[in-house]
């Protein structure tokens, strides 16, 4: 159960006139009175005598009592209440309960309180109400409504166990603000794919992915073709910004601004510039991702396989400061390997950066050093330029999916035991979004690494075969037994052919993680040699001496790729 406090407004009889309405974007039914603060207050659903201005009357007294100067400018206060779409429809009686819990819970009617703010409930649709109220008591005070968001979300919490509703996920107050119903309806009519505050939301978030300074934010920003509008202080430095979209404009056709602050906590300026840090201050990539023969989108997804793999160890560590921060830097990565990858792999991509921002916040204060080696990556994933999606990108974006998807799992279980449930759950999507992602991205150098692994002549079968089980008797059976082993048998015949000591580079791979949770052992075994080869220096000759076919490292996808096609047939 949802429930949405609105602006407050200045005119009670406009919004009555709406409750009881045919609607604008869904079509009221039967618009009628559940519950008000007295049981004899008129209902111009039912009672054809009754006027809407009666009613406007009614709940405006108090506000009409008090001198001109002491009435509050926006007095008018809505509350909607809305159940789930599979949820049991509710009777008039039941939403006559919840009304008087949710005006108690957020302090406009107290129970007991006899001079308590006036107020109604109207009922248009089988799964909502609203509720109206004037915001002066009958004593001619305020209402008491300190957070009252949070106060009727808990309530709204209570009401669903009482009524076997389904469970909404209890926020922290951390969540960034939800479109009303009105922005969704406007972004449907502006052809839209979501509304403005959404697709603002993402757009900040792309522009501030692995951003060093200000200048480099605000650039990125533009851009994307995002209206800027700076507050700035007499030196000239922005003490602000509000962002809107093109077209997006108000009934006086100017443009609707947002605040960073309002698409969501953690994008105000002074937070943006907690993030902020030079270059020169993050860690540098290994000098072994500049190796030749590989594409830059290539090498900077295998500086962020690195920085993503530490962030698994903080996540361990007890730290949550540091743990708070190796999520940020998370979604900061996700949020550049959405824009910088292609197809289907892209659009996954983008729906697990938009489910894994909320992962990204709680009240836990985050260690912002913690968070730079992530945050170089980012910076890394996006000057390199958009990965192409075969060959070593291929290869090397499915090999940061991977290890991204054990960390987006830690981060879920990490949110759990602090119980985070919405960060949680929405660490979770991401996962699912990230599995859909990998397989888009892997299957192709997958298939090319296995058809490869087929076709080696039999001494090297062999010899691979003998390199498993001296390095993992204990798995040597399962791996052979999987449709994968062709794939992992070619990749450690290349890290033969580039002069690594293959039984050495297999115990470090599997050594680096826990496989039994893998489904396949083996593809996680491939991704895991591929970086570990890549970054690793190989022996100073090949331990078989035979002419070399792949560059000094570990081959990728499309070096087998090549070779599989060039290989002689036997006839």
């Amino acid at each position: 159960m949802i429930p949405s406090i609105h602006k407050r407004g200045s005119e009670t009889v406009g919004l009555i006139r709406y409750l009881y309405g045919k609607g604008t974007h869904e079509k009221h039914i039967d618009p009628h009175l559940v519950a008000a603060y007295d049981p004899l207050t008129p209902d111009p659903g039912r009672d054809p005598q009754a006027t809407y201005e009666q009613l406007q009357q009614l709940l405006d007294q108090p506000v009409n009592a008090l001198p001109e100067h002491r009435r509050p400018d926006k007095h008018v206060w809505h509350l909607s209440v809305r159940a789930a779409p599979e949820d049991p429809i509710l009777s008039d009686e039941d939403w006559v309960t919840i009304a008087r819990r949710m005006v108690a819970a957020t302090g406009i009617a107290p129970d007991g309180d006899e001079t308590a703010c006036r107020w109604a409930a109207v009922r248009h649709a089988d799964d909502h109400i609203h509720i109206i109220a004037t915001l002066v008591r009958e004593d001619g005070r305020r209402p008491r409504r300190h957070n009252e968001a949070r106060r009727a979300q808990t309530e709204c919490r209570s009401i669903e166990v009482d009524y076997g509703l389904r469970r909404v996920k209890p926020g922290d107050g951390t969540a960034a603000k939800r479109p009303t119903r009105a922005e969704r309806h406007k972004a449907e009519r502006l052809g839209q794919e979501d509304a403005s505050r959404e697709l603002l939301r993402e757009r900040v978030r792309r522009a501030l992915a692995g951003a060093t300074n200000e200048t480099e934010f605000f650039d990125r920003l533009a851009a994307e073709g995002v209206r800027i509008n700076k507050r700035l202080a007499p030196s000239g430095d922005a003490l602000g910004y509000k962002v809107a979209m093109v077209g997006d404009r108000n009934g006086d056709n100017e443009p609707i601004w947002y605040s960073g602050s309002e698409l969501a906590p953690d994008l105000s300026l002074p937070r943006i510039r907690k993030r902020f840090t030079a270059t020169a201050d993050m860690p540098e990539p290994p000098a072994a991702l500049e190796r030749s023969g590989t594409t830059a989108p290539a090498r900077a997804r295998h500086f962020a396989t690195e920085a993503t793999d530490s962030a698994l160890g903080t996540m361990a560590s007890g730290d949550d400061g540091a743990a708070a921060a190796q999520l940020i830097g998370m979604g900061e990565v996700l949020d550049a390997l959405a824009q910088t990858s292609l197809g289907a792999t892209q659009t996954e991509l983008r729906e697990a950066a938009r489910y894994f921002e909320r992962a990204t916040r709680s009240h836990i204060r985050a260690k912002d050093a913690e968070m730079y080696a992530l945050r170089r990556a980012a910076n890394q994933i996006v000057h390199s330029g958009n990965a192409l999606g075969r060959g070593p990108d291929g290869a090397a974006t499915a090999l940061v999916l991977d290890v991204m998807i054990l960390a987006v799992i830690a981060a879920a279980r990490w949110h759990a035991a602090r119980s985070h449930a919405q960060q949680a759950e929405a660490a979770q999507r991401a996962a699912d979004h990230l599995r859909a992602a990998y397989q888009a991205t892997a299957a192709p150098p997958l298939a090319a690494m296995r058809a490869y692994g087929q076709r080696l002549p039999a001494p090297d079968r062999q010899r691979q075969t003998s390199t498993v089980h001296t390095a993992l008797p204990h798995l040597a059976d399962r791996l052979q037994a999987e449709p994968g082993w062709h794939a992992l048998a070619a990749v450690l015949d290349q890290a033969e052919r580039a002069g690594h000591d293959t039984v050495a580079l297999l115990t470090k791979a599997a050594a680096q993680r826990e496989l039994d949770s893998a489904d396949s052992i083996s593809d996680v075994l491939v991704w895991r040699l591929q970086h570990l080869g890549y970054i690793t220096q190989p022996a100073s000759a090949p331990r078989v001496q035979r002419p070399r076919t792949a560059p000094a490292a570990v081959a990728t996808a499309s070096a087998v790729a090549h070779q599989e096609a060039n290989r002689p047939r036997r006839r």
